[in-house]
């Protein structure tokens, strides 16, 4: 084969130069991300049950929903987590080789089978299905820098006009709002309503049968009358758009002809769609975007997508308001990239300068040179070919590949000048001779490095996903190495190399003289040692297994991980406040924390996105969380300035809040696989043993794990039970009394959860109806007292003839 290449040169030439091409072609396609993707694909299921408790979504919704999930192909497990706003999210996570968009297939046909089966509100709300990653990609936050919208305002104008074009954006699996829309706000007042004798249900009758949009049909509609010219549209009623509008739905119309309007019973405003997460960028109200990226999507091309969108939609924001993007995961991976494509272009020049000093011929080392770009380039494009990424795994291959594809024509360009020097043949004639002396010489040798790196391809599971690549890239390096040896040397070797006479000197003087002659003498050095240690076998033996048995004690002394911790350049905070805390209580915490942050770290800090009402533990009123971005990387040269020292000194500022538990921690290397590092553990109670018995085993491990010295900060990744009031229907004493449970039940919603009732048009855009007893009215047990329900015959009876409640923990 070489023989043909060593008579066509330029046909070599071409073939490197498609190679080169190709791969270079390769480069602007393939996706670059810091690893490669290790996660196994998951889709997640998220649904809302307003009013309800964690129990109550985990008894009527979740289990409804896992048990219809159990038979799709490919499943690995299945977790929930529920939460006492009444929010819920399942990941359904599948084995590595399932195709997510199949799997996502399967899991919203099995959700049919399982939504008639959910809870009406439920089924209002929507059901949301994803496929994305588990953590977010990047936080986008909107602020009005003059302070002339509120968090509401900026909240209702990111759904509305922002929410939309970002979920389209390539890339983008999933988001999350912290905040919300506009919603009308019906605030009952259960005083007026029983001077009334009226009760929630007429009030949610009445707005159901007036807020409506009635298709009335055409004037002349088909078929018609033969003399019939002309067709119009009726417009009958349509829904309401203003306050003004509902606070005239009328209610009842009295036997003496006066009216009683909505506005007689309730207060009707514009308010947020919920009230159960806040959100603050360096103090001032903001609106979040939490960005998930799509399963098998690129990173950094999603993040450069959401940025133009964002740039696009600028020149429409109201005046005053600003994009910000207080948390972004990508700028670590275009630095860990850049430092790598940096190392690469110093191990080619590195390998240059070296060939060069000890081949002592520009042409001998430039032939070897110039198969690294053509070996390089091709690696490249066989990456493209099996859907791999450019990323830090596959690039440090390349580096570690240079040394060693190098060696090939190395071998190829010194034997040739070999049989030139010593029988005097032509660059052409000698490459073909030296050609084969050395093909299976070659050949062997690339087989010998590929069977070292094949057993990685075959590894299984998350580290598989990492060394797979890995393995891939290096030996495609290698059998590019010597396919480049076999075509593309010889014929460099046959038109670049100078004829060499037969015996000629080729004693070199000045500097590779002296270089040559010092080598010569530190060789002779290495041989007189050989010998000597081949004379006194034993000792040497003896310290050669003494050293074997330091390095392998110290083996055992190196601290193991999966992938190093780097510094990130964000940093997590997670507050938890004591069960039962209010969102006012969390709030404090989380506002003492952003001070220090801020004032205390103001050089190593560049913001805090503060929440409350959520976290990565779930959420609630007792919940807080911050996502703390630090300044560049070239403006945090100190060691105290890391992402680590800054965790540890927070750590140590936040033990001293007595009101809560607060964790800082850096984001994990791998962020497709949590949230932080570590592991996670799952009980389960397959005894059946109940809630009270499982926390309690919970709370016994969790102590037990601190007191091990190997692990540190172990923490119950969920919240703590609260305090919850149960309260007690006497179901025979409410039917004596001629009431209905169907009634007691829908006052109940109305009154202490958020009752979704129907639609309104707000500025062109479709939103909710929700209808609820005003603060005042339902602080406490004793306020159940205020609600009274019809019975049969018209009387109003007060929920404490008929309901008693108790206090416990859930």
């Amino acid at each position: 084969m070489s023989n043909f290449f060593i008579d066509r040169p330029i046909f070599a030439w071409v073939l490197a130069l498609v190679i080169m091409l190709i791969g270079g072609l390769a480069i602007l396609k393939l996706p670059v991300n810091q690893y490669p993707s290790i996660a196994p694909p998951a889709v997640g299921i998220s649904v809302r049950y307003p009013g309800a408790s964690a129990q109550t979504v985990q008894d009527t919704v979740v289990q409804v929903i896992e048990q219809q999930m159990n038979g799709i192909d490919g499943l690995r497990y299945i977790s929930s987590d529920s939460n006492s706003d009444g929010s819920m999210s399942i990941t359904i996570t599948f084995e590595q080789d399932v195709d997510p968009d199949i799997a996502q297939v399967q899991v919203q046909n099995k959700l049919q089978l399982a939504t008639p089966l959910l809870p009406q509100e439920v089924q209002q709300q929507g059901i949301r299905v994803t496929k994305s990653a588990r953590n977010f990609l990047m936080i986008v936050a909107l602020i009005s820098e003059d302070g002339s919208m509120n968090r509401y305002d900026i909240a209702d104008y990111t759904v509305s006009n922002i929410q939309d074009p970002i979920s389209r954006t390539s890339g983008v699996g999933d988001f999350q709002i912290f905040g919300a829309q506009y919603a009308m706000r019906i605030w009952l007042d259960p005083g007026k309503l029983t001077n009334f004798a009226m009760t929630p249900l007429d009030v949610s009758n009445a707005i159901r049968a007036q807020n409506v949009q009635v298709s009335a049909g055409q004037l002349g509609g088909l078929p018609a009358l033969d003399n019939q010219q002309l067709t119009a549209t009726i417009i009958g009623k349509t829904r309401f758009e203003t306050p003004e509008q509902f606070e005239n739905i009328l209610l009842r119309v009295n036997q003496d002809g006066s009216q009683v309007r909505l506005k007689d019973v309730a207060r009707v405003e514009l308010g947020g769609e919920n009230y159960s997460i806040n959100a603050e960028y360096n103090g001032r109200p903001a609106t979040g975007m939490g960005i998930k990226l799509a399963t098998g999507a690129n990173a950094l091309d999603t993040a450069r997508a959401v940025r133009a969108t964002l740039a696009e939609l600028e020149p429409f924001f109201p005046p005053g308001m600003k994009v910000v993007y207080p948390y972004d995961t990508t700028p670590v991976i275009s630095a860990s990239i850049k430092g790598v494509v940096i190392t690469l272009a110093e191990a080619m020049v590195l390998v240059f300068l070296v060939m060069y000093l000890f081949m002592q011929n520009l042409r001998a080392t430039l032939i070897p040179a110039l198969a690294v770009p053509v070996v390089i380039l091709g690696t490249f494009g066989v990456l493209a070919v099996f859907g791999y990424s450019i990323n830090t795994l596959t690039m440090f291959a390349m580096v570690l590949s240079i040394g060693l594809l190098v060696d090939d024509a190395i071998v190829v360009v010194e034997n040739v000048e070999r049989v030139m020097a010593e029988e005097g043949l032509s660059p052409i004639e000698a490459t073909r001779k030296s050609m084969g002396q050395i093909t299976g010489a070659l050949v062997g040798i690339g087989l010998v490095l590929t069977a070292v790196f094949i057993p990685m391809a075959f590894f299984e599971g998350s580290t598989g996903a990492i060394y797979q690549q890995f393995s891939v890239t290096i030996i495609s390096a290698m059998v590019f190495s010597v396919l480049v040896a076999l075509i593309f040397t010889p014929a460099l070797c046959a038109t670049m190399l100078k004829p060499i006479k037969k015996g000629e000197n080729l004693e070199k003087k000045g500097f590779f003289g002296w270089l040559n002659r010092s080598f010569r003498r530190g060789v002779q050095r290495y041989e007189k040692g050989v010998t000597a240690m081949i004379r006194r076998k034993a000792p040497y033996l003896l310290m050669y297994l003494v050293i074997v048995a330091i390095m392998g004690w110290m083996f055992t002394q190196i601290p193991t991980s999966f992938l190093p911790d780097e510094d990130q350049g964000v940093l997590y905070a997670q507050v938890q406040t004591p069960a039962g805390s209010t969102a006012e209580r969390t709030y404090n915490v989380v506002s003492q924390m952003r001070d220090y942050l801020l004032e205390e770290e103001s050089d190593t800090v560049r913001s805090v996105f503060a929440i409350t009402g959520f976290n990565f533990a779930g959420r609630g009123q007792n919940s807080g969380m911050a996502f703390i971005g630090l300044k560049p990387w070239e403006e945090r040269t100190l060691e105290h300035q890391s992402v680590f020292s800054l965790a540890q000194r927070a750590q140590m500022r936040f033990f001293s809040l007595r009101d809560a538990m607060v964790f800082a921690f850096a984001p994990p290397a791998v962020m497709e696989l949590g949230n932080a590092t570590g592991f996670n553990m799952f009980l389960q109670d397959r005894a059946g043993v109940g809630h009270e018995v499982l926390s309690n085993a919970r709370d016994q491990f969790v102590q037990m794990a601190n007191q091990d010295p190997r692990l540190m900060q172990v923490r119950a990744n969920g919240l703590r039970d609260e305090p919850q009031y149960k309260l007690i229907i006497d179901d025979e004493k409410a039917s004596s009394m001629g009431l209905s449970l169907a009634d007691i039940n829908q006052t109940l919603s109305a009154a202490w959860g958020s009752s979704y009732v129907n639609d309104f048009i707000d500025r062109g855009r479709v939103k909710k109806v929700f209808m609820q007893a005003e603060a005042q009215a339902r602080m406490n047990p004793e306020d159940l007292e205020k609600w009274y329900v019809r019975n049969n015959k018209g009387e109003m009876i007060p929920f404490s003839s008929f309901a008693s409640g108790e206090w416990t923990y859930g």
